[in-house]
């Protein structure tokens, strides 16, 4: 297999393939914010939660469940806030990884990155860690 990459492009393709996974994998993981409620330990991110009250209206009670999701909806997200966090960062490990999967791409395939593409990949992949760097800030 030919590829379209000098030793330097190759380095980069992988080591963008490696920052896009860590930052999505982040990015799905709860364990952004940790605490304790109701005696019990809980954790939760912009994307996803553990350990998290719910009102039982049969009792009249708070009862804690303790277990890992997705918020029920978009509008469960506890704030505005989180909820633009959520998007921002949601777009920026997308577009790392579009990027990421691109450059791997160019190791195997002739002639697929040139020059002009290599820089806008690059441009793209600044805008997305800003994006995901500014999803993680916001909270």
């Amino acid at each position: 297999m030919a590829s379209s990459l000098t030793c330097a492009g190759i380095v980069w393709a992988f080591l963008s393939f490696l920052c896009a996974v860590t930052s999505c994998v982040g990015f799905f993981m709860p364990y952004w914010l940790l605490g304790s409620q109701l005696e019990k330990s809980v954790s939760f991110g912009t994307f996803r939660r553990c350990s998290y009250p719910v009102r039982d209206e049969s009792r009249q009670t708070t009862v804690m469940v303790e277990q890992c999701g997705r918020y029920a909806s978009f509008q469960a997200i506890p704030s505005a806030e989180w909820r633009i966090c959520t998007v921002v960062t949601g777009l920026g490990c997308g577009l790392l990884l579009l990027v990421a999967l691109t450059a791997l791409m160019g190791c195997c395939v002739s002639e697929l990155i040139s020059r002009t593409v290599g820089r806008v990949a690059g441009g793209i992949q600044f805008l997305g860690g800003k994006c995901s760097c500014g999803g993680w800030m916001g909270t």
